[in-house]
């Protein structure tokens, strides 16, 4: 597929989602061109923690896709090119904790469990055993082996280099601007840099894939939310694995636009500790919220006390592309022959990439889907913009 030749699929962003697509799809023989206004990973992807969760969803259609996203991620690390394989990937599983009354996220264990998630319900006594440091005020705990983590920029730029190594291009600094149509289908896209002949358009822009939808005159309701997150300085190995409060799970499901926060503490490669999060619609405002930090702090000492005398490093916050009905974009519009949408995964792009991917090729090539992909379609009522 040599670089020069027209594109069977052009993908706008180059974040976690564009790259898992194009890696998926270039797997698969088609020709791709990813473009960014920016470059590879340096949106939503850089401002993330990696997540690789399968202990946050409630049954459904989402946890569907985790859970066959968990089992593609083992397959797209095989096929990622020996000199960028190493993502930082950890499968340290999680630890979902209450502090309350035990009953609660108990029963959410079970429902995990009948639906095929690993949901190993806990003691006091066997949380301390994986996690020693902490708060002695643990009622119950979950214990996840399948969660895991990555570096998400290491994750998407890895991806995107076995797509050029399978003749695939990525081109930075390169805005699109809209689609060129002819006969009802897609014939190309306009960019900063000219119009680029293709077959198909991938809208993979995240928080700002509302907007090219828009300009592509087939409007998506994806709207962008904030999240924020702490550094510490870097520490002897403290916290063995993605711990997390019950409180975790009722913020990712909500459509509530004003502050949640809750407790999710993990360590890095580095020696770090990443302390999240938080979730609060308000544009595309990035300024630093120094309550919404604070917040943050307050929680995870609460969680683990020893952090009250850890200095934090730095804090970052990025937005996150959100539905509203809470599921991923993923296929085909049927307003517009050949433009694609890949968008919607809000805090869980990291974990659903794969799956997304895959099922944006098998989609695109007409082989019989891996999950069911109607619940993600592009024409739902949540999704269709009037």
């Amino acid at each position: 597929m040599p670089g020069s030749a027209t594109p069977d699929v052009v993908i706008v962003g180059a974040g976690m989602v564009g790259a898992a697509c194009a890696e998926a799809l270039s797997a698969a023989g088609v020709r791709v061109l990813v473009i960014d206004r920016d470059g590879p990973a340096a949106g939503t992807t850089a401002s993330g923690e990696g997540n690789v969760l399968v202990s946050d969803k409630e049954p459904g259609p989402e946890l569907e896709l985790a859970i066959a996203s968990r089992a593609e991620w083992d397959v797209v690390l095989d096929r990622l090119p020996a000199r960028v394989a190493d993502i930082e990937w950890e499968s340290k599983g999680g630890v979902v904790v209450a502090t309350g009354e035990p009953g609660p996220l108990q029963e959410f264990a079970a429902k995990q469990s009948a639906a095929g998630v690993d949901a190993r319900v806990i003691t006091p006594a066997e949380v301390f055993e994986l996690e020693p440091l902490l708060t002695p005020r643990v009622t119950v705990g979950v214990h996840y082996p399948d969660d895991a983590q990555v570096q998400p920029v290491l994750a998407a730029t890895a991806l995107l280099a076995a797509v050029r190594d399978r003749g695939g291009e990525v081109r930075s600094g390169v805005t699109a601007l809209g689609v060129r149509q002819s006969g009802g289908r897609v014939v190309g896209v306009d960019t900063s840099d000219g119009d680029i002949a293709c077959g198909a358009v991938l809208n993979a822009c995240g928080p700002w894939a509302g907007a090219f939808a828009a300009a592509a005159d087939a409007p998506i309701q994806v709207l962008p939310r904030r999240g924020m997150i702490l550094v510490t300085a870097p520490l002897p190995e403290c916290v063995q694995h993605k711990v997390y409060d019950a409180d975790y799970v009722g913020a990712v499901g909500s459509g509530d636009a004003d502050l949640q926060t809750s407790t999710v503490i993990e360590s890095t490669r580095a020696g770090t500790v990443l302390i999240g999060s938080s979730r609060e619609r308000i544009g595309f405002d990035d300024s630093v919220r120094v309550h919404v930090l604070r917040e943050l702090a307050r929680k995870a000492v609460g969680l683990f006390p020893f952090l009250g005398d850890v200095p934090v490093m730095r804090a970052y916050g990025g937005f996150r592309p959100y539905a509203p009905d809470h599921l991923p974009v993923i296929g085909p519009d049927p307003r517009l022959l050949g433009l694609w949408h890949a968008t919607g995964h809000e805090g869980a792009g990291i974990g659903l990439a794969p799956s997304t991917g895959r099922l944006i090729t098998e989609l695109f090539l007409g082989l019989t889907p891996h999950v069911d992909p109607s619940p993600f379609r592009v024409d739902r009522p949540a999704v269709v913009a009037a």
